[in-house]
């Protein structure tokens, strides 16, 4: 028989909620008129999506990078500091850092070089481009990749393995204290000594290059065959006239690419809160890529009439002509203005070179179980070490 008085539970519920001591229900908040509704502007979760996959795209090549990390530390064995493993390290870092960056801006040093040459030959870059991809197609706009890829893999070598190498020699000679007091000119020699070496190696392939790039059409199909061509009409001294002014280019450009490198990243620790150990490996190497490219700014500069010489002695250096006499007459048709032909294009391409030379040589580093390039040593670091 069904009863005509409430039962304990509905009680409970009628009258459980007005007592002060009673536990409140959660009330959804009510929206706001002023929000947008997110379901007429669905490029938010577009957004949102790409970034949380982006996210787990970087996590998944982080985790990636690692275990290939380990696995080559575990295969070479511990590094040590300014052993001949280090050494061997920093010398394939070199090599990658400095054959992979020339390499992919090929196409800018080919309209750099030509217009060092010949200033009326294109007005700008893009039109430049345009023209050689319809006389030459795409493969023209490369022209020269094979030699650069080789010389400057050459170069990068013995370019970061033997900076290494004499920044020590150099610091053990003038001692703890005067390594400290005179590291800029430490930097300095340590570099100088280093490209006086790279440039030998490089010099060949330059010579190749260089022609094939400023001779239309191109006077050789590749490194080899250039190669041939030269030392048959010339020599092997054909290869190597351009080493002087080589010199002139490289050694202002590398020392100023090194000593400014160090500078400014130990500028930019001095700055940042923490020490360089409290950063990540990722943040290291970013301020490796920001640094290398103030450092690769000030290198063009430096370097660029030394380097529009060598464009010009290379295409246009007669035969049995001396040094002095070439660089004379070169200098009196173009004058000093002709000189700096073409330093826009380089700014950008040798800024943007030095900075991704600079991030890949530190991320090898880190790949190999070493130190990132630069900045002071943290104080409790050192403190250790002293124990």
């Amino acid at each position: 028989m069904t009863s005509f008085f409430p039962n304990q539970a509905t009680l409970k519920d009628v009258f459980g909620t007005s007592s002060p001591f009673a536990a409140r229900r959660p009330v959804a908040p009510r929206p706001s008129p002023y929000l947008a509704r997110q379901d007429l502007y669905s490029v938010w979760s577009t957004t949102d999506d790409v970034k949380n996959k982006a996210a787990q795209v970087g996590d998944v090549a982080v985790e990636k990078f690692e275990k290939a990390s380990a696995s080559a530390q575990a295969a070479t064995g511990k590094i040590e500091l300014y052993s001949l493993k280090y050494y061997a390290a920093c010398t394939f870092g070199g090599l990658m850092a400095c054959g992979l960056t020339h390499t992919a801006v090929t196409p800018l040093d080919l309209v750099k070089c030509r217009r060092q040459v010949d200033t009326n030959m294109y007005k700008g870059n893009f039109e430049a481009w345009g023209k050689i991809g319809r006389a030459e197609g795409f493969r023209g706009v490369f022209t020269g990749w094979g030699p650069t890829f080789w010389g400057y893999s050459a170069q990068g070598a013995f370019k970061y393995g033997g900076y290494e190498f004499f920044k020590k020699f150099y610091s053990d000679l003038a001692g703890p204290d005067g390594a400290t007091r005179y590291k800029t000119w430490i930097y300095l020699a340590g570099s100088a000594s280093a490209e006086f070496f790279a440039d030998i190696a490089l010099c060949p392939f330059e010579a190749i290059k260089v022609r094939m790039q400023t001779t239309i059409p191109p006077f050789a199909t590749g490194t080899l065959n250039g190669f041939n061509k030269i030392t048959s009409a010339e020599g092997v001294a054909g290869l190597y006239k351009g080493l002087y002014p080589l010199w002139g280019r490289q050694i202002p450009y590398t020392m100023m690419k090194f000593a400014s490198f160090e500078t400014v990243v130990e500028m930019i620790y001095h700055r940042l809160p923490g020490s360089k150990s409290d950063y990540s490996k990722g943040a290291q190497t970013a301020v490796s890529f920001t640094a290398g490219y103030i450092a690769g700014i000030a290198c063009a500069i430096v370097s660029h009439p030394a380097d529009v010489m060598v464009s010009k002695l290379n295409a246009e250096r007669q035969a049995g002509e001396s040094f002095g006499g070439a660089m004379s007459r070169i200098y009196k048709r173009i004058g000093f203005p002709g000189l700096w032909n073409g330093l826009p294009v380089r700014i950008v391409m040798i800024g943007t070179l030095t900075g991704l030379q600079w991030m890949i040589y530190d991320y090898f580093k880190i790949f190999m179980g070493l130190p990132t390039t630069g900045g002071a040593a943290p104080p409790e670091e050192k403190a250790v070490l002293k124990a």
